[in-house]
């Protein structure tokens, strides 16, 4: 059943509305998934916080017009064939579901050299393009989250040395005060 214009309208601004919020947004090929597989791919995109969904090329470029003046122009070039669209506030977890969805599923053709499936169109991550190769690039980044333990890690461990080179010092001046005091008697 076709779409009225009010209901094309809603799409249309609830897409360029999570455009103009997410910080990350993937453009995938999901064509030739079972509705199997594409339910789990959608369950591995919705356990990692990721919104997930099919869209119209056409609808898609209207509301990246709409987002942003010429933020989205790069990624509109990619807007062809069926796309599947994931937003997330995460720049990897998208890549990270897509790589655990292949290791799990043999959606590609390896004597055909046909990519495995579904395959990444183009990723925009906080305002950097990024091709159908980089995949592997973008689960590798880290998060936010795991970025600030990190830091937090750094910044902990010269306290730690700190604390520790101290109360070993301490240590020692208890044990060579008690040796002296055995000596004595």
């Amino acid at each position: 059943m076709a779409l009225t214009r009010a209901e094309k309208a809603d799409i249309i601004d609830e897409i360029s509305e999570k455009l103009e919020e997410a910080p990350t947004i993937y453009l995938t090929n999901a064509k030739g998934l079972t509705v199997a597989e594409s339910n789990d791919l959608r369950g591995r995109f919705f356990e990692s916080d990721v919104e997930f969904s099919f869209v119209k090329n056409t609808l898609a470029r209207i509301a990246m017009e709409r987002a942003g003046d010429d933020d989205f122009d790069d990624l509109k070039e990619h807007l062809t064939g069926p796309t599947a669209i994931a937003f997330s506030e995460s720049p990897n977890a998208p890549a990270r579901a897509i790589q655990d969805f292949h290791e799990e599923h043999d959606t590609g053709d390896e004597e055909e050299d046909e990519p495995l499936r579904p395959t990444l169109k183009a990723a925009y991550v906080d305002g950097d393009l990024y091709g159908a190769d980089a995949l592997d690039v973008l689960a590798d980044l880290k998060s936010r989250e795991e970025l600030i333990g990190e830091i937090l890690t750094l910044l902990q461990s010269p306290a730690k040395n700190v604390v520790g080179a101290l109360t070993a010092q301490g240590d020692q001046l208890a044990g060579i005060a008690q040796a002296l005091a055995e000596r004595e008697e």
